[in-house]
């Protein structure tokens, strides 16, 4: 049975239609990609499915009792709490019950009394959740929390914008939808966690839309493939790479009609301007079907231009471009690069992988000699001319117009040693003369990146450093950057999370594995997985009685995978918060006051330092095991 069905849909922002007449059906089990370039209308199409938006005319019918949920884009403002919370409040008013029972209970405990106003609150608010049938629903919150490793009692606020973004996806998979909608479910993971997301999805049995540009994971995922163009929606039921054959096919196709009709109306055009010799009935016929093709012609939407990227290339730069010896570098007490030594070369491109928070931006700021390492030296070669892409795009003015950003003090530019005009050379970069007129804080994520290139590309330079240069860029902007990049005889450091542009770029990449350690591999992120060590195999765990689990083979290497790595990277952290609360305790129990205190609150206190002792006996504990695999 159809889940989604839309017929004749259609919404228009201004006076162009951004979606008109899309018609289209959704399947159960569907793996839906969704393609097109930036600001084609692929969010809204996603919000007119979910019933987030309502469309200027046509009808959406959703099967009824479907239940839909979906990853937006960004990191809402109000997300906060511990994790747990911030999910349950994202449940709709059961998810809000279970917050408020949770914050009643705290009170509860904290009052140290029994308080009947409260306690008849409690009452009350647990029939409703009984009710409501909202107890199931927060084990099913936990049951999702403990598969993606998300610690239930982190506060939010501390968490990165990936961690961020994973916790709302939680929240999507927590509702057990039908129908689940991912809008660049990507953005901001570490490669560890897009690989989670992708096994997850591929073994996820309901339906999904997933706007994404990252290629590895729409030809692992997709089974149909929905492309945005012009307003108009085209279906695709092939894998991505036929989907690709099958649509330039359709453009070029395009092309020729577009073609002959402009051949066909330059015809008529040249035979009204000879003038009508007499006004006989197939003439007036004649003048009648030339207003219908002017009309077509002026409704046609013709298909917006390439980005035309060009880098204007230094000269040479010296064989060596820059030499660390025996580097470490650390804030504060974390070490962030330790013992790390490498030669890098005239030409090399090279991918620098790792997870989020790992060091990566910090190791190209030594590497450039912003940062100073503690230990060990960098040697720079000669005539480096740089330019360094930042992604947080530091180097944009949100105030300044585009225009102003690239040319501040003149409307000209040497671009390739010669003078153009800024708007001609934006418009290369696909900003209209208005656009480049537009302050910066308007733009959207993939303008922005846009605008950040240009900015850049209008210098010579012999060294690219670019972090993070693909988020937000559609794939035919990917294309092209991965071509001039091929083409750039200079030297290449880049930062990515995107799998394919790493495979098809580098010539070599430098790998943060474990604390502070520095690997190096030929070739790209294919290479590596194929390169990188087994680790040994771990010592068995003796499984605990309640969670019962198979040994593997002692002599079958263990790898640690994605969450045991998240979740040894996260205990020094709740060591050190338990450690904290025990010297509390014991600096209580040091006051003479303490055991004049009623023998129940001396109770309490003695069982949470027992309790404190053996967390932090099992953390400890843990912490080896982990260690070891």
């Amino acid at each position: 049975m159809t889940l989604i069905t839309l017929r004749d849909v259609g919404i228009r922002f201004g006076e162009t239609a951004l979606l008109e007449g899309v018609s289209l059906t959704v399947a159960p089990g569907e793996r839906i990609c969704l393609l097109g370039r930036n600001g084609t209308g692929k969010s809204t199409l996603i919000g007119i499915i979910g019933g987030d938006l309502e469309p200027d005319h046509g009808e959406v019918v959703q099967r009824q009792g479907l239940v839909v949920s979906g990853l937006t884009q960004g990191v809402p403002e109000d997300l906060m709490g511990t994790v747990l919370d911030a999910v349950c409040s994202r449940m709709g008013e059961r998810g809000r019950n279970l917050v408020k029972y949770r914050q009643l209970c705290d009170q509860h405990d904290a009052c140290g009394q029994t308080d009947p106003a409260l306690q008849k609150t409690l009452l009350a608010l647990q029939h409703t959740i009984d009710a409501q049938d909202g107890w199931p629903l927060r084990q099913q919150i936990e049951r999702t929390l403990s598969q993606m490793g998300l610690p239930m009692d982190g506060e939010v606020s501390t968490f990165s914008a990936g961690m961020k973004r994973q916790v709302l996806l939680a929240a999507a998979l927590a509702a057990e939808p039908d129908l689940l909608l991912l809008d660049e479910p990507t953005n901001h993971l570490d490669m560890g966690a897009i690989e989670w997301l992708e096994s997850f999805l591929l073994k996820w049995t309901g339906t999904l839309i997933l706007i994404t540009h990252d290629r590895m994971m729409i030809r692992k995922l997709a089974t149909r493939v929905l492309e945005i163009d012009r307003g108009a929606v085209y279906s695709w039921n092939c894998t991505y790479d036929d989907y690709l054959q099958r649509s330039q096919a359709r453009l070029d196709a395009e092309e020729k009609e577009n073609a002959r009709f402009d051949k066909k109306l330059s015809a008529e055009e040249a035979w009204i301007r000879q003038g009508i010799k007499a006004r006989r009935t197939r003439n007036e016929g004649r003048v009648r079907e030339l207003q219908r093709l002017r009309e077509v012609h002026r409704n046609r939407r013709d298909r917006t231009g390439k980005v035309r990227m060009r880098l204007e290339e230094a000269e040479r730069s010296g064989k060596v471009v820059a030499e660390a010896t025996g580097i470490r570098f650390a804030y504060d007490a974390r070490t962030i690069i330790d013992d790390f030594s490498c030669t890098i070369l005239r030409g090399d491109r090279i991918g620098i992988l790792g997870p989020n928070g790992a060091g990566k931006s910090t190791l190209i700021r030594v590497l450039l000699g912003e940062l100073d390492p503690q230990q060990g030296r960098i040697k720079h070669g000669t005539n480096l001319k740089v330019i360094y892409f930042d992604q947080l795009r530091g180097q944009l003015d949100e105030q300044k117009t585009v225009q102003e950003n690239v040319s501040p003090d003149s409307d000209m530019i040497d671009v390739g040693g010669r003078r153009r005009h800024v708007i001609g050379y934006l418009k290369d970069f696909l900003f209209s003369p208005q656009r480049a007129r537009s302050p910066v804080w308007v733009l959207s994520g993939g303008e922005k990146n846009r605008l950040l290139l240009a900015k850049l590309f209008a210098r010579p330079a012999n060294v690219l450093v670019l972090d993070e240069p693909t988020n937000d860029l559609d794939v035919e902007t990917l294309e092209l950057l991965e071509e001039l990049l091929l083409d750039f005889s200079g030297t290449v450091l880049l930062v990515s999370h995107d799998r394919a542009f790493i495979n098809n770029v580098v010539t070599r990449t430098l790998v943060f594995e474990g604390r502070a350690r520095i690997e190096g591999y030929a070739g790209g992120y294919d290479d590596w997985l194929i390169q990188r060590p087994e680790p040994a195999a771990a010592k068995p765990e003796k499984a605990s009685p309640a969670a019962p689990r198979k040994t593997p083979p002692s002599d079958a290497p263990k790898k640690r995978g994605y969450m045991q790595q998240r979740e040894l990277d996260a205990l020094p952290g709740h060591i050190e918060s338990l450690e904290a609360r025990q010297q509390e305790l014991f600096n209580l129990m040091a006051d003479p006051d303490f055991f004049r205190q009623d023998g129940e609150q001396i109770a309490e206190v003695k069982r949470e330092l027992d309790q404190i002792e053996k967390d932090l006996e099992a953390a400890f504990s843990r912490w080896e095991a982990l260690e070891n695999i």
